[in-house]
């Protein structure tokens, strides 16, 4: 069975090469523009990973991570963020995330990140 990814950034044309990265090995289950928006989501679909951008309006992704870690500790979470956010990362991580990769996102990175982490 396909792994389903939720991808969720807070630009549009992110969340596009998000999602075309992931489609030929992951079932995208749908997108979200923001931190809460992507609990919300995480909620109602239950995917098996979420590429999350760290810096959002309304809700972080540091925040929305720390959420959904809360209520489903075995969520798969890869954080997609710039490269000079390391502290950023660090926050990130103690709020649960599973891995990182750099932006812009290369399918070549993304796809083994998200898959190292599951199963």
């Amino acid at each position: 069975m396909t792994a389903r990814v939720l991808v969720v950034d807070d630009s549009s044309f992110q969340r596009t090469v998000v999602r075309d990265a992931l489609e030929g090995s992951f079932d995208v289950v749908g997108e979200a523009e923001n931190g809460a928006e992507a609990v919300e989501l995480f909620e109602a679909h239950e995917p098996d990973a979420v590429s999350m951008d760290v810096v959002m309006p309304e809700m972080t992704g540091i925040e929305a991570t720390r959420a959904i870690k809360e209520r489903w500790p075995d969520a798969v979470i890869v954080m997609c963020t710039s490269v000079d956010q390391q502290e950023k990362m660090m926050e990130a991580v103690k709020a649960g995330a599973d891995g990182y990769v750099t932006k812009p996102v290369d399918p070549g990175e993304l796809v083994p990140e998200i898959e190292s982490h599951l199963g």
